[in-house]
């Protein structure tokens, strides 16, 4: 199946830039088509496959080129059938909704594709620019985007970034906002916050085999499809599971089969009084392009147990540093580590507990 990736975004905002940068360093290897799209707007005239308003030409690293005029749908059947490509980037028009062009992708009905993602690239400087005078074009780009990469952010002040976010978040409070300097990160990370949701808080919950019932960690001891719960806890936990027994008795006395998928925690929908995770726990996602120093964040951290932040049972960030470095830091009750590491796409951390008070723990961590 052919993945589909859309490029949205105002002229000169830099579409091509990214694609390139994409090319060079996450689609190696991959048999490429690129098509810019002006949806009936006057094209290349003439060229190959002419007959389905298709010019091709050949661009570095061997990705083909096509613009396409008229009929979208049977131009990209056109191509499918002509290249067989592995996957196809859709550059329209800077001036297009990118609705229309989801639309038009999805209106195929192929089987052979697969819209994988559609990105808006926004010029994090021109932001309240472009709101206020492009207005329905700019703001269907960016509400209708499921990732948004920004552009020269590296021009902005950590103050100003932070008010481009915000304008952002007014119109699309899920997707994956891009704000770190495409030089200090690889193309491969840009592409995968492309390809994934925006998830933290279910990476950290997967990442440290954290039980979203209980809030604990779990060790397991797998022999063949058996694997049961140990809790880094007094006492045993009230939600501790034996699997693939006929009489599994949990400890609120039900006699029940579990079947779960590898890795998956074992919180149900009994009828006897079970809990949802959400109904016990929540989480609480952050993103942002603020940059800390380590003593800012080991004195957030420090404070992170008290009584004032709700019942804090993990904490964990990836966050810019004033000294131009990424610092990555974990958090338990009473114990925390903070230290350097890679750079990611933006700013991010993820708290979780019951009853969080989030207004007091942003204003702890400054954000």
């Amino acid at each position: 199946m052919t993945k589909i990736d859309v490029f949205s975004g105002f002229l000169g905002a830099g579409k091509t830039t990214l694609i390139k940068k994409l090319l060079k360093e996450a689609y190696i290897g991959e048999k490429l088509v690129l098509i810019e799209n002006e949806f009936g707007e006057i094209g290349i005239d003439g060229g190959f496959m002419k007959d389905a308003g298709i010019e091709v030409t050949e661009m570095n690293q061997g990705c083909i080129c096509c613009s396409l005029v008229g009929d979208f749908g049977k131009a990209l059947e056109k191509v499918l059938e002509e290249f067989a490509p592995d996957r196809i980037l859709i550059e329209p028009s800077g001036v297009g909704k990118l609705s229309d062009v989801i639309k038009a992708v999805v209106g195929i009905g192929s089987d052979k594709i697969s819209l994988n993602s559609y990105t808006t690239v926004a010029d994090a400087t021109k932001i309240k620019m472009y709101m206020k005078n492009f207005g329905e074009f700019y703001k269907n780009q960016v509400e209708t985007a499921k990732t948004i990469v920004l552009s020269r952010t590296q021009k902005l002040s950590e103050e100003k970034l932070a008010e481009a976010v915000a304008m952002i978040r007014e119109l699309n409070e899920h997707a994956t906002i891009v704000t770190t300097n495409w030089d200090e990160i690889g193309g491969k990370q840009i592409l995968a916050a492309m390809e994934t949701e925006n998830k933290f808080a279910e990476e950290l919950l997967k990442d440290e085999d954290i039980c979203p019932v209980c809030g604990h960690s779990h060790h397991h001891d797998h022999e063949d499809d058996e694997h049961e719960h140990h809790h880094d806890h007094d006492g045993e936990c009230c939600h501790h599971h034996h699997h693939d027994h006929e009489d599994g008795e949990c400890c609120h006395g039900h006699h029940h089969e579990h079947y779960h998928e590898h890795g998956e925690c074992c919180h149900h929908d009994h009828e006897h009084g079970h809990h949802h995770a959400d109904e016990v726990f929540t989480s609480m996602g952050i993103e942002t392009a603020k940059k800390f120093t380590k003593e800012e964040l080991e004195n957030a951290l420090s404070k992170l147990s008290g009584e004032e932040f709700g019942v804090v049972l993990r904490a964990k960030g990836i966050v810019a540093g004033a000294d131009g470095v990424w610092y990555h830091f974990d958090f338990v009750p009473e114990e925390y580590e903070v230290r350097t590491g890679a750079a990611d796409v933006t700013g991010r951390m993820c708290v979780i507990g019951s009853k969080l008070v989030e207004n007091k723990i942003k204003t702890l961590f400054g954000v």
